[in-house]
């Protein structure tokens, strides 16, 4: 990180457009004002880190920025619901909006950030009406001071997607959650007392689910919007 902080200095002391080439995300979402992610030599999205991240169009960027990696989950897209492996989550009109007319029932691929999941015992009423909260059994606590990473298990068949399965040999499959094993990692607060071997209830924000075909790996969101 260090020498990151002085490459940074250096790059705004000089004014100059720089390009930096780099297998590693961190390095390029710190050093970079625009990120361009590429997969075998074929440029996939460019744009402010902030983009990447919060608007993936597809499921390569989607897993490939950020870091625990985004959790994948095999889904079915019905209304104004979606049926994932820990439950059903109903969206808001402005959320089903933006994917896009839908008939009958769609098999999506869900991708869900380790942010968007909490502890519901630390939740308000008026949070908790925002998501979804769903009981699962922990399998292990990862306590890093200021947060804790907690991972648990779901049942759902494996996921069939090119994409996925490049950026799992790319950057190994324990990189990319719900790839096979399905295994999910979520972030909570470090209030959080939940512990390894129990069953606990936790939340999941509805507005913040990733839509992804299964057979293109695009974000539908992001084809709907252009």
């Amino acid at each position: 990180m260090q020498i990151l902080t002085e490459v940074s200095r250096i790059q705004s002391r000089l004014g100059t457009t720089t390009v930096y080439v780099t297998h590693d995300q961190t390095e390029a979402m710190t050093l970079g004002d625009r990120v361009a992610v590429m997969r075998s030599g074929v440029l996939q999205q460019v744009g402010p880190p902030s983009e990447l991240y919060d608007n993936p169009l597809n499921l390569f960027v989607a897993g490939f920025i950020g870091s625990p990696a985004m959790n994948f989950m095999p889904a079915k897209l019905q209304g104004d619901t979606v049926q994932l492996p820990i439950g059903e989550v109903r969206l808001s009109g402005e959320e089903r909006n933006r994917l896009g007319s839908v008939d009958g029932e769609r098999p999506v691929i869900v991708g869900i950030r380790p942010e968007s999941f909490e502890d519901a015992s630390l939740l308000g009423s008026d949070t908790r009406e925002r998501g979804t909260t769903f009981r699962t059994k922990i399998d292990l606590v990862e306590s890093l001071g200021a947060e804790d990473y907690v991972y648990f298990d779901v049942q759902a068949e494996g996921i069939e997607s090119d994409e996925l399965q490049e950026l799992a040999q790319d950057s190994g499959a324990h990189e990319v959650p719900s790839v096979g094993e399905g295994q999910v990692v979520a972030r909570v607060d470090a209030a959080s007392r939940i512990k390894r071997g129990e069953e606990v209830e936790l939340w999941v924000d509805s507005s913040k689910l990733h839509f992804f075909d299964p057979s293109t790996g695009r974000n539908l969101a992001a084809s709907q919007s252009g």
